[in-house]
């Protein structure tokens, strides 16, 4: 029998993969739940239009999940993302700049469903990949 963590592992696990991998944005009606607090990006359109905004830039991008954590309700993930810059990105114009950046997640799952989500990205790194500096 799997426990509450592992249950919890597999649930933002498989959102990583099919949201951020596969770039299913209707998946956040299949994780997310209706009271759903989207702490990093307002709302869970916020949170879909970030996705489509790095989708835009970064067409090849790949998250590739490198360690994760669950304690009870909360799931801590550390994660790579590796893409081409492609696309317009916050006014940049496509470099063609590989970038390599680490991302870190903190979800809270209740009832296999995510209520809660805040992220943040190494964006120092990101910016000096893409600009080449």
């Amino acid at each position: 029998m799997e426990s509450l963590e592992e249950k919890n592992v597999e649930v933002v696990s498989k959102f990583i993969d099919v949201f951020w991998n596969d770039s299913d944005f209707d998946a956040t009606e299949r994780f997310l739940s209706e009271d759903y607090q989207e702490l990093s990006y307002g709302s869970k359109e916020g949170l879909k239009k970030f996705a489509k905004t790095i989708l835009d830039a970064f067409p090849d991008k790949q998250y590739s999940v490198e360690e994760i954590i669950a304690q009870g309700e909360k799931v801590l993930v550390r994660m790579e993302v590796r893409g081409t810059h492609e696309g317009v990105f916050f006014g940049t114009a496509p470099t063609g700049n590989q970038i390599d950046v680490t991302l870190y997640r903190r979800y809270r799952v209740v009832d296999g469903k995510i209520t809660e989500h805040h992220g943040w990205i190494d964006m120092v790194t990101m910016w000096s990949q893409i600009r080449g500096s």
